[in-house]
């Protein structure tokens, strides 16, 4: 998996997708990083909810979710 940029919503953060969503479905999650955080939120719904996460936390998870 590979991230490639979101398409501009206005925000202050650069959004990353996963390669493995496109276009034409399906639609995955976008990720930002910034200075002690990951932010995250739907990518069919880029003005919604957004959910933060202290970095060392998200890739624990992300670890985690890699090795299911």
């Amino acid at each position: 998996m590979t991230l490639k940029p979101s398409a501009g919503d206005g925000s202050e953060l650069e959004w990353a997708k996963s390669s493995y969503s496109t276009n034409d479905g399906p639609d995955c999650v976008e990720v930002a990083a910034t200075p002690g955080t990951a932010h995250v939120r739907d990518s069919k719904n880029a003005q919604g909810p957004r959910l933060a996460f202290a970095l060392e936390a998200w890739a624990g998870f992300t670890a985690y979710a890699a090795g299911r």
